[in-house]
């Protein structure tokens, strides 16, 4: 296992647990004057992290995560974060009121709105159930790794939506993603490969983000969050899952409900269907699984950050699990590791 600190957004803040060099894990308590919604590490430079915070911009780390400074867009509501691992101090993020798409090309110092994001024509129909006053926000950011100006962006409860510009132009909804967007990424290594989770099921593209898949077979939990894929296997993907609401279900979707997430981490191999994967994790997670990490350096290592503070480790594709020695005090939305 190559991770030595984990940060996760809490609700009041962050929380890091940290591994020392004996082994021993210290878990702190940083930013409760901050409620910060979503992380994102440098590629080129896993010692400095960004964090957005709902309506007070966004804040920079350079020691992973021990100390911070605002980086810009006071006053704004950061709900995505992405940094280039092509270009050296390339910052994407994603705003809400109204969803927005702003760029730094200097690490935080200046940030520039692209305002083509404005013009996209299905805009006007994105609607976020999530949080009043329910408009809409990008909910997640994908940067192709091959392609510095290749940028995909999903809007929770929206659309997904491409860039092949830099983000100077965007195209409107790709078909067959899924418009209630929870979770983006691209492949580590091959920009061909993008995948998403949503409300509704998970969706994958095998051309750069243009069009998308959902793949249905074994997936019989269609409230789908994180995704995740193997970095030297780009067709070994991996999601999480819940029940869907209804009309049997009043209230929040279950995956929101602690406790009682009724949820499974997935896997597909070669496009063979969904497998429910077990080996030592609870069946079903009572706690949804916010985070799903995988790590470039360490292929088949797989990591599931709960909505309790818990973080699972399979060294195996998934096939095996075992909780890590230390226990966050919750794991709102967002989970990394360096």
């Amino acid at each position: 296992m190559n991770a030595r600190v984990f940060l996760a957004t809490t609700g009041h803040g962050l929380a890091r647990a940290a591994r020392a060099n004996g082994g021993g894990w210290q878990v702190e308590h940083l930013l409760s004057e901050y409620d910060v919604r979503c992380l994102a590490a440098d590629p080129r430079n896993p010692n400095v992290i960004y964090a957005g915070t709902q309506g007070q911009g966004v804040l920079r780390s350079i020691d992973a995560g021990r100390a911070w400074l605002p980086a810009g867009l006071a006053g704004q509501v950061v709900k995505a974060l992405a940094v280039s691992p092509c270009e050296p101090g390339v910052v994407y993020a994603g705003l809400k009121s109204p969803a927005r798409m702003c760029v730094s090309r200097d690490a935080g110092a200046h940030w520039s709105e692209l305002l083509g994001f404005r013009r996209i024509r299905s805009r006007w129909f994105w609607l976020s159930p999530a949080e009043a006053p329910f408009t809409a926000y990008v909910q997640g950011i994908a940067l192709s790794p091959a392609d510095p100006n290749v940028i995909v962006a999903g809007i929770e409860a929206g659309a997904v939506v491409r860039s092949g510009d830099g983000g100077q132009t965007w195209s409107d909804h790709r078909p067959g993603a899924v418009r209630d967007c929870h979770s983006l990424a691209f492949h580590a290594a091959d920009g061909a490969w993008a995948y998403e989770g949503g409300g509704g099921g998970a969706a994958v593209s095998r051309d750069g983000g243009r069009t998308w898949t959902q793949p249905r077979a074994g997936l019989d939990r269609r409230y789908v969050w994180a995704c995740a894929a193997d970095p030297a296997r780009p067709e070994v993907w991996y999601v999480s899952a819940s029940p869907m609401p209804s009309w049997r279900r009043p209230g929040p979707p279950p995956a929101h409900v602690e406790g009682h997430a009724e949820a499974f981490i997935f896997r597909t191999v070669g496009g063979a269907p969904w497998e429910k994967l077990g080996g030592g994790l609870p069946q079903p997670l009572n706690y949804m699984a916010y985070a799903l990490l995988t790590d470039l350096a360490a292929p088949g290592q797989l990591y599931a950050g709960l909505s309790n503070g818990q973080v699972w480790h399979s060294a195996n594709h998934g096939n095996t699990w075992q909780p890590l020695p230390f226990d966050l005090p919750r794991i709102r939305s967002t989970l990394i590791f360096v």
